[in-house]
């Protein structure tokens, strides 16, 4: 085995390692989401599956198959839809940062900072369609 050869395996090693840790930990807020209902979860779970998607293929199929946690992203795959009931839960969540913001006292470039993303996320939800698409046959 040459020089660059072990190189390349150690460096696609440290990046699989990258992928992973960065799938657990969305993983992990994913779970959190679920639970606390002011946080998102499914998009962190979607994200968890790209991940896995480049670092474990296994973990990315144990997502899918798994009862509680793969429904929505294997929805999300199929039919790039957001069910009403979330869009109504994101939209709430949304709101509800920028106001916990806004009376904080944070800096208004914070406060700016907040609106942007929170109105980009927004535009992003609302533009997704609620149910699957019909499909032709």
């Amino acid at each position: 085995m040459g020089r660059n050869e072990g190189g390349a395996a150690a460096g696609s090693r440290a990046v699989r390692f990258l992928w992973l840790a960065l799938g657990f930990g969305l993983l992990g807020l994913g779970v959190a989401g679920l639970i606390l209902p002011v946080m998102p979860g499914t998009v962190f779970l979607i994200l968890a599956a790209a991940c896995f998607a480049r670092g474990s293929p296994r973990l990315e199929a144990w997502l899918l198959a798994h009862p509680k946690l793969g429904p929505t992203v294997v929805a999300w795959r199929r039919d790039r839809a957001i069910p009403l009931k979330a869009k109504l839960f994101a939209f709430a969540g949304m709101a509800l940062s920028v106001v916990l913001v806004s009376v904080s006292g944070a800096p208004p470039i914070a406060i700016g900072s907040t609106l942007a993303l929170v109105a980009a996320g927004a535009l992003y939800v609302g533009t997704r369609p609620s149910r699957p698409r019909a499909r032709g046959g």
